[in-house]
């Protein structure tokens, strides 16, 4: 075999047309062998002889895509110090832009003996653990172009790749749960006509299924268990795992973007696979622990505020140059539009506090690239000081978990909420403004994949876990749920009906908000995880969108709960469009509550009233029972121009929110409009009137039944 010096840039298995450049970087090893996999079981191994900054790196002319690699990494085992190189250990590349097989869990992926944690363990794990495999770069794009949505077009689709396409009717069966079904013309007719504009995906790094799960019989479904930062899981993929996961994922990816469909990863850059102290041994801890993990004061456990048993080293360049590198390729290989970070709060973990100057957001406010992809925080983890929404630098976007819970108390009838509930409905001015943001920072959402659906949060009190294999142990204990009068499924008409209107509600104020909305998949349809608000481990039916079915022939009659379904999701789908259609429900600058200058009247852009039509007064606000105000959003007076400096001219509307358990007498206010007319009422079984709504007047007197929301639109 012929052994050139090669190049220690690009990191990872560089094929060129010819051969393969491999570089791996490790300060700890004393020698790192390059392992080819072959199909018999056997290995080839070559010595890594070229070293450059602590990259190890060799050309091997002819190997080719496909070929299926590792490294095993002679160096120190001195876990008291942090050090765990043993190279009876077959490693993963960190930068293998894909990965073949899976793990099988057994002593052999374990560094140390069971029932021995002092011990070295030299079982040899090659037969057991994954390969990395070397990938061909060239793919044709053809005319692919990013959708560049602009943040208040955009409306954002969490989903799952296996969980959204699972159980899809026009689906084919060898494509379900896979990338190629998120390129089928059925999924993408659902997510156009719905109005989503971007698609994003739970987490799609290579991950791999805990060992403490596949002995329950369960598997990491989520996927926040990341192992390979540049391969996409491979289990996604419909026919093959030595390369064509990545094709399939790009042919997926130029699908959606003709749609008009941008994608987002959800990417877990916080922690690996690889645990805590007990854990196994598959790449970075063989690799260099003590440069790729936050270690503790006893260096032979690790820093966690992921909850995880272990944190990255957000300090050592390497981990920086690893992550850069990652977000850079997914941009520009895989032409991913944006990425939102998983408990984003840990990159910004130089040390013990959360930094928001920290290295992680200097790098990506230079970079000419991923400061160019849209960037989502989610502003928290599990250390000290962990909570920061609202806190990161400016050219960051953040789910706003202020808002969910806002909303979450406002409708199911906790007091004193209404003025946090009037901020968060326009953009949440008290978090993003201070610090020259706007109200496009804040990614509104109600639910997420996290915690309960929407059908289960207007269902279940308590959390219903018991299937997750812990006694119902884990999970959030505190959902601000409601569930109506019954817990879990009911035959009661009264409840059913309230339940229904509260799902109106939330989908309604959702998109009715300033912000970016996030809606979560299978919402649309009020898919049920039958009040399992932690479904991490729940690869089945449990978790999977259940897509409405079409009778078979007009003979047939409907199943009534796929009636439903559909009228959800026509609900849904009309208050996309009513947004989409309408610029005054997504501004791209905060309310001023004062007239736009050169508006034709001079009434304010914000006006915030009494049901009784009066304005609101600082005892209305904070009134102990206070739940229902109306307001005022004045399409005319809209400070921000359009992209050629026009003027942006809008209609007017009136949101009425009675969030009381009592039914409430509304009146019109007077000054702002003399004609009006329906075209929202969540107390209807549909939501939206037919065509031309109810006409009222100034002054004339509504009544909104309990727990209602009601848009009336102004008559020019």
């Amino acid at each position: 075999m012929q052994v050139w010096p090669g190049q220690a840039y690009p990191l990872g298995a560089a094929y060129d047309g010819a051969g393969t450049n491999f570089a791996v970087f490790s300060e700890a090893a004393h020698r790192i062998d390059l392992c080819l996999l072959h199909d018999d079981g056997s290995e080839s191994r070559v010595e890594l002889r070229e070293t450059d900054a602590f990259v190890r790196h060799a050309y091997l002319p002819g190997v080719m895509p496909g070929q299926r690699y590792g490294f095993r990494v002679h160096g120190p085992y001195a876990p008291e110090r942090g050090m765990r190189c043993n190279p009876a250990k077959l490693l993963l590349d960190p930068y293998a832009r894909a990965m073949s097989g899976s793990v099988d869990w057994g002593e052999e992926v374990y560094g140390y003996r069971f029932g021995a944690p002092e011990r070295r363990n030299d079982l040899d794990s090659g037969s057991r653990t994954m390969a990395s495999v070397v990938v061909n770069p060239y793919f044709d794009w053809g005319d692919d172009r990013p959708p560049r949505t602009d943040y208040h077009r955009t409306v954002i689709y969490e989903a799952h790749v296996k969980g959204l396409t699972m159980t899809h009717p026009a689906l084919p069966d060898e494509l379900r749960g896979t990338y190629a079904a998120l390129a089928h013309p059925a999924v993408l007719e659902h997510l156009t006509e719905l109005g989503v504009t971007a698609l994003e995906l739970m987490p799609v790094h290579q991950f791999v299924h805990d060992h403490r799960l596949a002995d329950l019989g369960l598997r990491n479904y989520w996927g926040y268990n990341t192992i390979g930062f540049f391969a996409p899981h491979n289990a996604y993929a419909s026919w093959g795992d030595r390369g064509q996961q990545v094709l399939e994922f790009k042919s997926a990816v130029r699908a959606l973007h003709r749609a008009g469909i941008e994608v987002i990863l959800d990417v877990v850059y916080n922690h690996t696979a690889e645990g805590n102290h007990l854990g196994p041994t598959l790449s970075f801890r063989g690799l260099d622990n003590a440069s790729y993990y936050r270690l503790a004061e006893n260096r032979r456990h690790y820093t966690d505020t992921t909850g995880t048993g272990n944190s990255l080293l957000m300090r050592s360049p390497h981990v920086l140059q690893l992550v850069m590198d990652s977000l850079r390729y997914w941009v520009t290989e895989m032409h991913v539009d944006g990425f939102r970070f998983d408990l984003a709060a840990t990159l910004a973990r130089q040390f013990h506090e959360v930094d928001r100057l920290s290295s992680f957001f200097d790098l990506v406010q230079q970079d000419p690239v991923v400061s160019q992809a849209k960037l989502i925080a989610e502003p928290w983890d599990l250390g000290e000081g962990g909570y920061q929404v609202g806190k990161f630098p400016p050219l960051w976007t953040e789910w706003n978990g202020m808002y969910r819970d806002t909303v979450r108390d406002l409708w199911r009838g906790e007091p004193r909420r209404l003025a946090e509930f009037a901020s968060r409905l326009t953009g949440s001015s008290d978090l993003y403004q201070d610090d020259g943001r706007r109200p496009l920072a804040s990614i509104n959402f109600v639910t997420c994949h996290d915690g309960f659906t929407l059908h289960d949060l207007v269902s279940y009190n308590e959390k219903h876990n018991e299937a997750n294999g812990e006694d119902n142990r884990d999970g959030e204990e505190h959902n601000r749920s409601w569930n109506c009068g019954a817990e879990g499924e009911t035959d009661d008409p009264r409840v059913r009906e309230l339940r229904e209107r509260q799902m109106r509600n939330f989908v309604a104020t959702l998109l009715l908000s300033q912000g970016v909305p996030m809606l979560s998949h299978g919402d649309e349809f009020g898919r049920t995880q039958r009040g399992n608000n932690n479904a991490y481990c729940q690869d089945g039916e449990l978790s999977w969108v259940r897509w409405p079915q079409r009778p078979d022939g007009p003979e047939e009659p409907a199943d009534p709960e796929d009636e439903l379904a559909a009228r959800r999701l026509a609900f849904t789908r009309s208050l996309v469009w009513l947004r989409r259609d309408h610029p005054v429900f997504r501004r791209r600058r905060f309310f001023r509550g004062r007239p736009a200058q050169n508006a034709p009247d001079a009434l304010s852009d914000l006006v915030w009233f009494t049901p009784e039509g009066e304005l609101m007064r600082q005892r209305d606000w904070s009134a102990a029972l206070a739940r229902a105000l109306s307001v005022f959003l004045n399409g005319d007076a809209i400070s921000e121009p359009g992209p050629r400096g026009e003027r942006i001219v809008d209609d007017s509307f009136l949101l009425m929110v009675n969030a009381s358990p009592e039914p409430l007498v509304f009146t019109v206010p007077t000054g702002h409009g003399p004609h009006w007319r329906v075209v929202v009422d969540t107390a209807l079984p549909h939501g939206v009137p037919p065509q031309g709504g109810a006409r009222t007047a100034a002054g004339d007197r509504i009544t909104l039944v309990d727990r209602s929301l009601t848009v009336l639109q102004r008559l020019t």
